[in-house]
């Protein structure tokens, strides 16, 4: 499936902005199953600098700084996007969870793709029992980990609801698994802190989700604006497969790939330094159409 993905991003300031330093994580990747055919960002006022680089998770990251006295910082992010994304694996086939946390504490590693980065608690994904009991109930012994995953994600999907407005960016697992309610960054962080605290790797991925459904299919939740979901480490002859426990369904041709990181704080889309007064207002509007 090929994608004209656009991303518009609008801060308004209530003082004029004299210095702006941002950093950005709005181009896609050219991996897991995606390929870019072409992706940029305009930027207005225009940048003195912008410069590209990859993080420590194998992020696109953009760094600009503008100079400009400006009262609008406008963010326009284009995207082709080809998405042919392989079918998931048998998941009786994938190795048992046990095997997976043991080979994950041992890792040696510090690429990128290792799982090492991906078992120990962050910044917005801390270990908390009640998320660990409620995992646990997915993972009897030996469970397939591929398997226990799936059932995770339904669980999620199950009990929990989707309700735009009550959590925000900030809003920590222990709150959103407490109401049971939330969007899909808390869905995802919720999983990623049961699974790590069974010792499973688990990380944070956003991106987006196709908004135009396809015949006879119902409109999939989240996707009005930035989509995340979850990827766990299934082993070394599997590798990192997504589940979206917004909708309990696996990461396929619907999604598509940003950044990936321990949790939100590692990648969202837009943030920085102003030198300003007074408070600023955001829009944001996401646009996923099948070419």
């Amino acid at each position: 499936m090929k994608y004209e993905v656009s991303h518009l991003t609008r801060y308004q300031y209530d003082a004029p902005v004299a210095v702006n330093v941002c950093m950005l994580r709005l181009l896609p990747r050219s991996e897991d199953g995606q390929r870019v055919l072409k992706a940029g960002v305009e930027v207005t006022p225009r940048p003195l600098m912008i410069v590209e680089r990859t993080d420590a998770f194998g992020n696109r990251v953009l760094k600009l700084r503008i100079e400009t006295p400006h009262r609008e910082l406008t963010l326009l992010s284009r995207s082709r996007v080809v998405v042919e994304r392989p079918s998931p694996p048998l998941a009786a086939l994938t190795p048992a969870w046990e095997d997976i946390a043991a080979l994950a504490a041992s890792t040696a590693s510090l690429e990128a793709d290792s799982p090492a980065a991906a078992i120990y608690p962050s910044r917005l994904a801390p270990l908390f029992a009640a998320a660990t009991d409620y995992a646990r109930a997915s993972f009897p012994p030996r469970r397939p980990i591929y398997e226990g995953a799936t059932e995770l994600a339904r669980r999620i999907k199950t009990d929990f609801a989707y309700e735009s407005g009550a959590t925000d960016a900030t809003t920590s697992p222990v709150e959103s698994f407490a109401r049971k309610r939330g969007v899909c960054q808390d869905f995802a962080h919720v999983m990623i802190a049961g699974l790590r605290g069974l010792g499973l790797p688990a990380l944070y991925v956003s991106g987006y989700i196709r908004t135009i459904p396809p015949p006879g299919k119902p409109r999939l939740e989240g996707a009005d604006a930035s989509h995340a979901w979850t990827s766990v480490w299934c082993g070394p002859g599997f590798g990192w497969l997504g589940l979206d426990p917004t909708n309990a369904i696996p990461a396929g041709d619907d999604h598509i790939f940003v950044a990936r990181g321990r949790d939100y704080s590692d990648v969202p889309p837009v943030e920085g330094l102003i030198v300003s007064s007074g408070d600023h207002a955001l829009e944001v509007e996401v646009d996923v159409v099948p070419v």
